[in-house]
């Protein structure tokens, strides 16, 4: 998926689709690591969008929580 649709669905999303969104991407971060570790991962380059994306992630989450305190 495209960067800006990527970002377009996560900034649609409410604040518990996110978390969950977030909680889905660790997972996959986690299970990406160990696929590296073990010398099974073969798309290198997805290492470097999950981790983009939880980073996309919680800065949508803090720009939401950000805009609900003012």
């Amino acid at each position: 998926m495209k960067t800006k649709e990527r970002f377009s669905n996560l900034k649609a999303m409410s604040a518990d689709q996110l978390s969950d969104e977030l909680l889905n991407l660790k997972k996959e971060q986690f299970n990406l690591r160990f696929q590296r570790a073990t010398g099974q991962l073969e798309n290198t380059g997805r290492v470097r969008e999950v981790r983009r994306d939880i980073a996309r992630v919680k800065t949508l989450q803090r720009q939401k929580a950000a805009a609900a305190k003012a």
